[in-house]
Order: structure tokens, then C-alpha cells, then sequence
């Protein structure tokens, strides 16, 4: 069995990201697990907070789950052409203290989508965060590429992912980061 982790960046309830979160569960192959995580519960990052009261219990299970999983999908929205504070914030608590890095990123595969209501399908926002995903030394999976711009218009009244097209898209993107994720690190 594969598990994966889907960390959306949004805190909207009904989330077009939290959406693609959720679909990647759903249309995830026999023998692959996605479990979906939002920011919810994390507060804003402030080392005062840290050395008072330690790591919040929202980031002591997050750090859990993605520790225990085999790999991580990194779903982001996409503000102002770049990446949501509260998903970086979420990040940035993560990396806390700086010796668990290497047990939350270092290696671990990762993959980065994200959808918008735009036409740009978050593709500013995956650029954007390279520089901080290199510097968590995680192995970003390279095999596929997805962005879905105008996703409003690809999800149903259900608040689930509609688009037959998109949908196949979804299937084949988290099969193929799941193969990645399976694979041997030392590949």
C-alpha cells in the first residue's frame, strides 16, 4: 500500500484546492491511500510561541502524517502570482525545529499542482515555491504537470471534481506520483 498526504493550501470551505485535494482520494488507483490536510488550526508562525508552548498539535499530527507517508502532494491556490501565506506559513511551521527537517522533506517525494478560478491554474504559485522546496531538500516529482485554470467551472453543484476530461487528468497525476513515491529513494 501507497500513502500519500494532500496538503491543500486554502481554508475556504468550499476550496477549489481542497477540492482537487479530495479528488486525488477519490480517484487514486487500488493500493494507494490520500489522506487530505488543510491549514486548519495552524496558527501564524512566531518563534516566541514556539519556545513558550512548542509545536501546535495541528503541526505535531501533520508532521506525523507526512512523516509516515510515502509521499506528499502539494496542492497550492495561487494569490497575486504567488503562493498563499497560509500554505507557506504552514510550511514554514513544518520545517520547525530545523533538525526535523530532514525527517518531514528531506527526500521525500513530492509533487506540485493547484487549481485557480483564473485562467493560470496556479502555475505563478508551483513556480513560485522551487526556491523553497529545494530548500527543503524534498525530491520534487517532475513526471506530470497539472494546473486547473477555471476550476469553478469543473466542479459540480457537490463541491466534487465534475469534468470527465479533468478527471482522467487527476486519475493519471496522482497513479504516476504514486508510482514515483513507491519507487526506491535510492533510485
Amino acid at each position: 500500500m501507497t500513502h500519500l498526504v494532500a496538503l491543500s493550501g486554502s481554508l475556504r470551505r468550499e476550496s477549489l484546492n481542497t477540492t482537487l485535494a479530495n479528488a486525488f482520494a477519490e480517484l487514486a488507483p487500488a493500493g494507494v491511500s490520500v489522506e487530505v490536510f488543510t491549514p486548519a488550526g495552524v496558527p501564524l508562525y512566531d518563534a516566541d510561541l514556539e519556545a513558550a508552548e512548542g509545536i501546535p498539535e495541528a503541526v505535531a499530527v501533520l508532521k506525523e502524517r507526512i512523516s509516515a507517508a510515502h509521499g506528499m502532494i502539494l496542492v497550492t491556490p495561487e494569490y497575486n502570482q504567488g503562493v498563499p501565506g497560509v500554505l507557506k506559513n504552514t510550511v514554514d511551521w513544518l520545517s520547525r525545529p530545523p533538525a526535523d527537517i530532514k525527517h518531514v522533506f528531506g527526500e521525500r517525494p513530492l509533487a506540485l499542482c493547484g487549481a485557480s478560478a483564473g485562467r493560470g491554474g496556479s502555475r505563478a504559485a508551483q513556480y513560485a515555491w522551487l526556491p523553497t522546496l529545494r530548500a527543503l531538500g524534498v525530491r520534487l516529482w517532475n513526471g506530470g504537470q497539472l494546473y486547473l485554470p477555471a476550476a469553478g467551472e469543473l466542479m459540480g453543484a457537490d463541491g466534487r471534481l465534475e469534468d470527465a476530461d479533468m478527471r482522467e487528468r487527476v486519475r493519471g497525476f496522482v497513479t504516476g506520483f504514486a508510482e514515483f513515491s513507491a519507487q526506491d529513494r535510492r533510485d
